[in-house]
């Protein structure tokens, strides 16, 4: 896979501010460039080390990259914010807990912001630990996919205090186009459960309506042309449409990482009791896209099973 970058965007940058970035995936890295090229004094972290280095060597001539550190107690002691973009749970309670978590290292009164797609549980978990911590912590899973982090208009949806989140606000900015406060802790990772429920929707409705019309022969670009500026209008549709008719399916958000996020979903739905039939079905149809070697594939590859 190859480096993730970032698209210069015109922003007003908040105070400078010391932070750290743990997790530098297709999503982290840019976020933390754009941090370091608004000014914000920025030290990373990352699992596999060269990937941290990497970083590092991309963004030595911005304002703000400053160091890589071999752990996350190391890279987030000096921090005021430190922001997290992780895999799951299990990855979350790896940089945050334990001698070598963050927690153990925060400054007394700074702040955890943790943009991984994780449950509501870990992120209540995570807000009592850090309390006991004499810290704080603001679950803000993001939306937008690698171009959105790329180009810095994520949208960032939080749960926690709202003083701490009026802090953290302006200098997470750097990488979107709105952050938002939804609730106490838990609120923001619910929120984006919410959004991965819409999507699962919209791509299988959309991936139907241009199966159907390629077999009534019609020609779906131009379709997509005619029905986008009417009520069927949609990001997915203006996005990801003419590239679901040109069976392409690159473009960011992968299979395996929507089946992640629709799991949590349905475990959320088993504990509130939510009734969620067709985000039920959904899931399963992603189960047979993995099962046609399209794990990697994006999520408009919905389509493939209707071909």
């Amino acid at each position: 896979m190859s480096t993730p970058s970032i698209n210069a965007k015109t922003y007003e940058t908040s105070t400078p501010t010391q932070v750290a970035f743990l997790g530098l995936g297709v999503m982290g890295y840019p976020m933390a460039g754009h941090l370091a090229t608004t000014g914000h004094s920025v030290t990373v972290y990352n699992r596999s080390p060269a990937k941290a280095d990497g970083w590092l060597a991309e963004f030595k001539n911005t304002a703000g990259a400053h160091a890589a550190q071999a752990t996350p107690a190391l890279a987030s002691r000096s921090a005021d914010i430190v922001f997290c973009c992780v895999g799951n749970d299990d990855d979350l309670r790896s940089v945050t807990l334990g001698q070598n978590g963050a927690f153990a290292a925060m400054k007394k009164g700074s702040i955890f912001v943790d943009h991984t797609t994780a449950s509501a549980s870990i992120a209540r978990e995570l807000a009592t630990a850090a309390k006991a911590a004499g810290i704080h912590f603001i679950d803000a899973p993001v939306s937008g996919g690698q171009g959105g982090a790329q180009n810095g208009l994520l949208t960032v949806m939080c749960g926690g205090d709202a003083d701490q989140f009026e802090f953290i606000k302006p200098v997470a900015m750097a990488f979107s186009r709105a952050v938002t406060l939804l609730g106490e802790s838990g609120a923001g990772q619910l929120a984006k459960m919410v959004n991965q429920v819409c999507i699962a929707g919209l791509v299988q409705g959309l991936s139907e309506a241009i199966a159907f019309g390629q077999k009534a022969g019609l020609d779906m670009s131009q379709v997509l042309d005619v029905i986008g500026k009417g009520a069927a209008q949609s990001w997915q549709m203006d996005n990801r449409g003419k590239t679901m008719v040109a069976d392409k399916f690159d473009f960011g958000f992968a299979v395996d990482w929507m089946r992640k996020d629709l799991g949590l979903v349905m475990d959320e739905a088993k504990r509130n009791g939510a009734r969620l039939p067709v985000t039920a079905l959904v899931d399963q149809f992603y189960a047979d896209v993995q099962h046609m070697g399209g794990n990697r594939w994006d999520t408009s590859s919905l389509i493939k099973r209707l071909k």
